[in-house]
């Protein structure tokens, strides 16, 4: 499973460049999103002596700086102490959650028309570069959701306007949720909770059974709807980076 959603989710958030070092998955990317340029590891073993150095030197030739996204779990103490002696900080403490698409796609009444699309278009784009988000930000998560593979993009559109977005992508058996955004007017009235549902239908129709997300551990809300569709947490990871 690990394996399955780490690749998955490179897959929808694809890196400018990608590498396979042992177990590791190496994305390299200039860009804003910490999923698409942090090395991370496909199982959750001890990683071996050496780890450290073999990957700074990696990301040294490619002129990037070495971020890793590291399992918050026992296995991996000796190298976040390595890393802590070396200057990195730990940040971004996210849960990784899975749940099945039976439960994802049941029915839920939307506020306004949900549109699902196979590219997203300039206004489902908008969302990411209106009020309440960082632009640049933005720019560089739909640069990246641009080249996602097997993706599709939903939209909520109430008189008109796209109020809140969100893609899934169906990759290695797993769907897996991604660019969820709501504008800030239109928090708290379901909007998240009717585009989940239809990605979720979405992606039952492309075969998949099992979906998975990312969240941000603080993010009281986003859990809670979470949870309500039946999302548990898998495990925990935190970003390493100097």
């Amino acid at each position: 499973m690990i394996e399955a959603i780490e690749r998955a989710t490179l897959d929808a958030m694809p890196p400018q460049r990608l590498e396979q070092w042992g177990e590791w998955l190496l994305p390299y990317d200039d860009g804003t999103v910490g999923r698409s340029h942090s090395a991370v590891p496909l199982q959750h073993g001890t990683p071996p002596s050496g780890t450290l150095c073999e990957l700074e030197r990696r990301y040294r030739e490619q002129d990037l700086a070495l971020v890793l996204r590291l399992p918050e779990s026992a296995a991996f103490e000796g190298l976040q102490a390595q890393l802590g002696a070396q200057g990195y900080r730990r940040t971004r403490p996210t849960l990784v959650q899975v749940g099945t698409l039976d439960a994802l796609a049941s029915p839920h009444a939307a506020v306004g028309e949900i549109e699902v699309t196979e590219r997203p278009g300039a206004d489902w784009e908008q969302v990411f570069l209106g009020e309440g988000f960082d632009p640049v930000d933005g720019a560089s998560r739909l640069a990246i959701l641009r080249r996602g593979q097997q993706s599709v993009f939903a939209g909520l559109r109430v008189d008109g306007r796209i109020v809140a977005v969100g893609s899934a992508c169906v990759r290695h058996g797993w769907c897996g949720l991604h660019g969820m955004r709501t504008l800030p007017a239109w928090r708290g009235k379901g909007c998240a909770s009717a585009l989940i549902a239809a990605l979720g239908r979405a992606a039952r129709e492309r075969g998949a059974a099992q979906c998975f997300l990312q969240v941000d551990a603080s993010n009281a809300a986003a859990r809670s709807l979470y949870a309500q569709r039946g999302f548990a947490t898998a495990w925990a990871y935190a970003y390493w980076q100097r």
